[in-house]
């Protein structure tokens, strides 16, 4: 006869980035796990984990930290983390962790899942947290938080769109916070495809003001404080206020076409691949983080005629730092305006919120000023025209 311990559910946290608590927690539930959700990241997440942290280490490392003790203290019985090889800090974030939470004398389990494993280290991943051996669950588990992590970065692309031509303020965030309880609700192939049409849907009850003027921005840096909004400090919220509508170099779907997805269900180039082709005049080779792929960013900002582009990334990080003395040297090819924003638990909200209006204010100089340009420049060739005739 199983006991009540055999039969209850093991709960499983995971740290907060952007969206992504949602197709884990579906995975989780499709293999019998009780998916632990803590709160957003917060100021208290963050108080947690710069207090257990080394001084110099990075911003992620510090609310991860946060968010498990978070976790443990509500009950999960494992934390989940992710691992990189290469010349990342965050190949080292597992051991530190785990050291730490140990000396705080924690005693939930510590599991890693390696991210250059594809899709047989998610399989490890999920076999060894729920204890069992079942290919056909893990497959449908796998191809569920696969499919959630795309729609949710489109949904993503749409409320910028909207966020940044809407009337109403607010409005956007509220059919957004709606579409996403939506695709939470869906675990299944069939529910999902049903949740895609609800989204669009959705979201179309925006009223939208189609003749505003909006600013293209493309945002790039290190992975974690791009798609966080705690880190971030909700950036692309207060863009979109501006009138800006934002594009997200990286996402959790572009990661997962480079690392996960076996190429031959890959469609088109990948952001690593593009990386490789159009970083190689200014980096020359893989530095770690996302340095090769930043690069490679604001070239192809520049190539399709971005209004701007803005680099995050988070204090002390070595891979960032490189990327950012190379941009100066990429001006001379690229002449896109580049803001970069350095982030860390000191970073005053004020400042960094003139910094980006002034960079807003710029671009919209930038662009009004081209436009001019190209219609004294259109007048002149018709002129020209006019008098050969």
């Amino acid at each position: 006869m199983t006991n009540k311990k055999e039969q209850k559910k093991r709960k499983v946290s995971f740290p907060h980035m952007g969206t992504i608590s949602y197709a884990w927690s579906a995975a989780l539930r499709i293999i019998g796990c009780e998916p632990y959700v803590e709160p957003y990241t917060s100021k208290k997440a963050l108080s947690l984990g710069t207090k257990h942290a080394p001084e110099a280490i990075c911003l992620p490392y510090k609310l991860i930290l946060g968010n498990f003790i978070e976790a443990i203290e509500g009950g999960t019985d494992y934390v989940a983390m992710i691992s990189s090889p290469g010349c990342c800090r965050l190949g080292e974030y597992g051991k530190c962790i785990a050291n730490a939470l140990t000396d705080l004398g924690y005693e939930a389990k510590y599991i890693e899942m390696q991210l250059y494993d594809g899709i047989q280290g998610m399989y490890n991943f999920l076999r060894e947290v729920s204890g069992k051996n079942n290919p056909a669950l893990f497959a449908r588990a796998i191809m569920i938080a696969i499919l959630k992590v795309f729609i949710l970065d489109k949904l993503e692309s749409k409320l910028s769109y909207y966020r940044a031509r809407e009337i109403k303020p607010g409005t956007a965030e509220k059919h957004y916070a709606k579409a996403l309880k939506i695709i939470d609700e869906n675990d299944t192939l069939l529910g999902l495809r049903k949740a895609q049409k609800q989204i669009d849907e959705e979201m179309k009850k925006v009223e939208i003001n189609k003749d505003r003027e909006v600013l293209h921005v493309d945002i790039t840096g290190e992975i974690y404080v791009v798609n966080d909004e705690f880190s971030n400090q909700n950036i692309e919220k207060e863009l979109g206020r501006m009138g800006v509508q934002v594009r997200r170099s990286l996402t959790v779907s572009s990661f997962l076409k480079d690392a996960i997805i076996p190429k031959v269900f890959r469609k088109g180039e990948t952001h690593l691949q593009r990386a490789d082709r159009l970083a190689k005049p200014y980096l020359m080779r893989d530095i770690g983080g996302d340095a090769l792929e930043c690069v490679s960013d604001v070239a192809y900002a520049n190539e399709r005629g971005i209004d701007g582009i803005i680099h995050i990334s988070p204090f002390t990080c070595m891979p960032e730092i490189m990327s950012q003395n190379i941009f100066p040297a990429m001006r001379e090819n690229c002449e896109i305006p580049i803001l970069p924003l350095i982030m860390d638990e000191q970073t005053g909200r004020a400042g960094y919120i003139t910094r980006i209006e002034a960079f807003v204010d710029l671009m919209r100089r930038r662009k009004r000023k081209r436009k001019l340009q190209e219609k004294s420049t259109k007048v002149e060739e018709n002129k020209e025209t006019e008098t050969v005739k």
